[in-house]
């Protein structure tokens, strides 16, 4: 017996409504694309039927395309056929979209004759993120109803886009009242009285090509190494040259392209993984804790943004401060975030007002008794951690969590501070809190499982993307992130300079370089770090941080002294003559020749240093899975997502090269920098990374 079509028509008097129910998103397997043909060619044939509306059952429109077809050859019927069905349509065809119409899913839209949209709808065409571009006439259609200018900008950056904004730029006609499905049976209804309105038909509205071009270059500068975006320029050029026939064939050329691509590879496994690393194999039908109130510990820029992502998420919120200062200062911080939310028109007033109303901000410890769950935010400094820990355990009410945000420190220390480490995590939150989606979940020697769990799901709750992760100095992003800055700091001794180290990797497709990262950070952070350490440094390694404590020394802590590795006026980061001096003059102080810079060299050098350090990580047993570090690296590091992440990389280039690269920075950098034994063995064994699991306990 076969499967029930997913795809019904159920009569609306002389309007056929075409109902998709695919749960959970109505994605376009090939079920759905046969369904849509059947229903839409049957309501053409019916006499008896005027016009047709598109709907769909359940929480949204058509998302998208069917992830599990991602990778795999085209099944028939093809997109491009069924729409080319709906739009030659001899009777109107109208699309009621709610929740979001999404790549293939905002194609049907655009196929149809028109487009109506609950209020709180959005649209979008994100293929970009999948390294490829719209398949099925997203780049020849759009073009054709918001304009070039518009068309370019929601494709290149794949955003969604709101309903509201959608009809101002001619995406949508209407938005419609309480009852989308009523409103548009009757749009319907109006439109048999008119000509079908064929999108491809539509000649492109007048625009101005100097801000097509500007726009374009925009894309182009932002791109970084990745193709799609610069694909999605070309697309919608060629719909402003070619009629929609031959704009259609070179957009499937184009697609065609880029979906076996290395990128497009790299931005599916990205998307799987994603999925893959919030689903965490030891705590699988483990229950976590409930959780309605969570305290915070510190409003400085950290503790405020983490207050801000809890209230965003619903939750009520205590903050304690110091002082009575201090308990201003935090409240005008935490208020200052939503102004800007409120600027940027992200946020109304009474949305404001009613997250604050959910605030409490005060100098009294006692008051976080009552709270489900606390997070730390102090100063990076475990005396001061450990004393917090230690008020915290008496304080605290029976069962509840207790969260360090600490960067590096030892989890397992200031848990046995408390006096209950069991109820003690880590939840590493990166700055900005509230935008950031990353969050280390650090798992103790002692943690209970159901606090673990809990972590986990607060992150998901917040919006955020928790990777679980053990104990170990700087966990995973910031431990990877030492080992290949100390290359980057070993460069500026041999012969770069920090722009140009900059420059080298930001052409690898990091979002910055990291010596601007440095300076937006603040120097003195990673200072402070380096004097903890001093004491137990290996005296055989090199150390490569004399620049960043010569410049520190003299005060220049980043962007908010005005001076770093670069010099910052009017918010501009410029290049310092002072500290090129600097650089070449340590470099002499310790004897390093300076060589030209090679920034091929460099790059392969971070790479390795990444890759080997995660190996280590993975041998140790601080993460489960390979992808757990690339889902760090991608999300909180600005790693760039068309590379898959490190150690997909890594399995993608072949493991003997990367190890080659490994053993030259041995070579070059001596001890400490020794191949990691488990990226030997993969690499003589023909293994990877990715079918590499967390060994048997």
């Amino acid at each position: 017996m076969s499967e029930p079509s997913p795809v019904t028509t159920r009569r609306e008097g002389d309007v056929a409504l075409i109902l998709v129910d695919n749960p959970p998103v109505n994605a376009l397997s090939q079920a759905v694309r046969t369904g849509l043909l059947a229903q839409v060619s049957a309501a053409v044939a019916d006499p008896s039927v005027h016009a047709l509306v598109i709907a769909c059952e359940g929480r949204t429109f058509i998302a998208g395309a069917d992830i599990r077809e991602f990778g795999k050859p085209p099944l028939a019927p093809g997109l491009n056929e069924v729409l080319a069905a709906m739009e030659g349509s001899t009777k109107p065809v109208v699309a009621a979209i709610h929740g979001t119409a999404l790549g293939g899913g905002f194609e049907v839209a655009l196929a149809c004759h028109a487009r109506i949209a609950d209020p709180k709808a959005s649209v979008g065409l994100p293929e970009v993120k999948l390294g490829i571009v719209p398949g099925a006439g997203g780049t020849q259609r759009a073009p054709r109803l918001a304009g070039p200018v518009a068309a370019l900008e929601m494709m290149a950056s794949g955003k969604p886009v709101k309903a509201i904004e959608a009809k101002a730029k001619g995406l949508l006609d209407a938005i419609s009242g309480p009852d989308l499905r009523a409103d548009a049976i009757a749009l319907a209804r109006e439109l048999t009285e008119k000509p079908p309105r064929r999108t491809s038909q539509l000649i492109i509205p007048p625009y101005d090509q100097d801000e097509f071009e500007k726009a374009a270059s925009s894309v182009l500068a932002r791109a970084r190494g990745q193709l799609s975006p610069v694909k999605v320029v070309e697309a919608v050029r060629l719909a402003t040259r070619l009629s929609f026939e031959e704009g259609l064939k070179a957009e499937r050329a184009i697609f065609a392209e880029l979906v076996g691509s290395d990128q497009a590879r790299a931005l599916r496994y990205a998307f799987f993984a994603e999925r893959e690393v919030q689903r965490v194999p030891h705590l699988h039908g483990v229950e976590p804790r409930r959780v309605d109130t969570v305290g915070v510990i510190g409003a400085g820029t950290m503790g405020a943004g983490i207050a801000v992502a809890l209230l965003d998420a619903g939750l009520r919120v205590t903050v304690v401060e110091t002082s009575t200062q201090a308990v201003g200062a935090g409240w005008d911080r935490i208020a200052g975030l939503y102004a800007r939310a409120m600027k940027s028109g992200r946020l109304d007033e009474s949305g404001k007002d009613e997250r604050l109303s959910r605030l409490t901000v005060t100098e009294d410890f006692g008051d976080l008794a009552g709270m489900d769950l606390v997070i730390e935010a102090a100063f990076e400094d475990m005396a001061v951690k450990k004393d917090i820990f230690a008020r915290l355990g008496t304080t605290a009410r029976h069962g509840a969590v207790l969260a360090t945000n600490t960067s590096y420190l030892d989890v397992n220390e200031i848990a046995e501070a408390s006096g209950r480490p069991a109820d003690v995590i880590g939840l590493h939150f990166f700055s900005p809190a509230n935008i950031m989606r990353l969050v280390e979940v650090v798992e103790g020697a002692a943690s209970a499982k159901e606090a673990v769990a809990t972590g986990v799901a607060l992150a998901k709750r917040l919006g955020k993307l928790p990777v679980t992760c053990g104990v170990c100095d700087g966990f995973v992003g910031n431990r990877i992130l030492a080992a290949w800055r100390q290359v980057t700091d070993f460069a500026l001794e041999d012969g770069a300079l920090p722009q140009e180290v900059d420059a080298a990797l930001e052409s690898y497709g990091m979002a910055m370089g990291p010596f601007a990262v440095a300076d937006l950070a603040g120097l003195d952070i990673g200072w402070a770090r380096r004097k903890r350490l001093a004491a137990t440094r290996d005296p055989r390694g090199r150390y490569g941080g004399t620049v960043a404590d010569r410049l520190c020394a003299q005060g220049r802590f980043g962007q908010k002294t005005g001076m770093g590795y670069y010099r910052y006026e009017n918010g501009k980061r410029q290049v310092d003559p002072e500290v090129s001096d600097l650089v070449e003059n340590v470099s002499t102080e310790l004897r390093r020749k300076r060589e030209p810079f090679d920034a091929d060299r460099l790059v392969r050098r971070v790479r390795a240093a990444m890759v080997n350090e995660g190996a280590k990580i993975l041998r140790e047993g601080i993460v489960a899975r390979a992808l757990d570090i690339d889902m760090v690296l991608l999300h909180g590091y600005g790693f760039p997502a068309w590379r898959g992440g490190p150690m997909f990389e890594a399995d993608a280039i072949g493991l003997p090269a990367v190890l080659a690269d490994v053993r030259d920075l041995h070579q070059a950098y001596g001890a400490g920098w020794e191949p990691a034994p488990l990226l030997v063995e993969l690499a003589e064994n023909g293994g990877s990374f990715a079918a590499h699991g967390r060994p048997a306990a």
